[in-house]
């Protein structure tokens, strides 16, 4: 046996690849009700401040449970599930608070629309080819797309909070929103494209 070699655990439920995954979707009612509370309730600014730690914690574990999942060969259907939907559950519930606290708001809320539509475009699509058997492979610039939002909706949970030690924080929020709802609707193009070809093939 290679003692460099990482070995290939069982992939089962409670993998650890798994439990971030479980853990990025328990992150989602925690960061709305912090928002919520700092928002609506008109709570103190640090509320942000924990909201945006949870946030970053949930972010950082979407790259750290493919990246074990594949490392230490615990890929699993479930895993493959879990992921896009803790993805799509974190993205959606932070820009729908944000704009019920009106963060996003005006013209910035059509960026966000843009987003939210794509999601539930594409996890149709998916659901679709899936009863054909076809895969949908995410594509680098997909992971970008995703890495963009996450930022962008960062600046914008710092948001007042922020712009006591970052002038500007909403604006640059608002700014990459923007940026991340153009790639937004370039992969989600991507994806209706691959679609279309599998129904006219049909």
């Amino acid at each position: 046996m290679n003692p460099g070699r990482i070995p290939r655990l069982p992939a089962h439920p409670l993998a650890l690849p798994n439990i971030l995954t479980y853990a990025r979707i328990a992150a989602v009612p925690v960061v709305v009700g912090l928002l919520f509370w700092q928002s609506i309730f008109a709570g103190e600014l640090w509320l942000r401040w924990v909201a945006l730690a949870v946030f970053i914690a949930a972010a950082v574990t979407d790259f750290f449970d493919g990246y074990l999942a594949r490392a230490w060969g615990q890929q699993s259907s479930l895993g493959r599930m879990l992921d896009p939907i803790a993805d799509k559950l974190l993205v959606a519930a932070c820009l729908l608070i944000l704009a019920a606290g009106t963060t996003i708001r005006g013209w910035a809320l059509l960026a966000a629309v843009i987003i939210l539509c794509r999601e539930v475009l594409v996890s149709g699509l998916r659901e679709y080819l899936a009863e054909l058997r076809v895969g949908v492979p995410v594509t680098t610039l997909a992971k970008w797309k995703t890495l963009g939002q996450l930022v962008a909706i960062g600046f914008l949970i710092a948001g007042e909070a922020g712009e006591k030690v970052l002038p500007y924080t909403i604006e640059i929020g608002i700014t990459l929103l923007w940026l991340a709802a153009l790639l937004t609707l370039y992969t989600g193009w991507d994806y209706l494209r691959a679609g279309l070809r599998h129904m006219i093939d049909e």
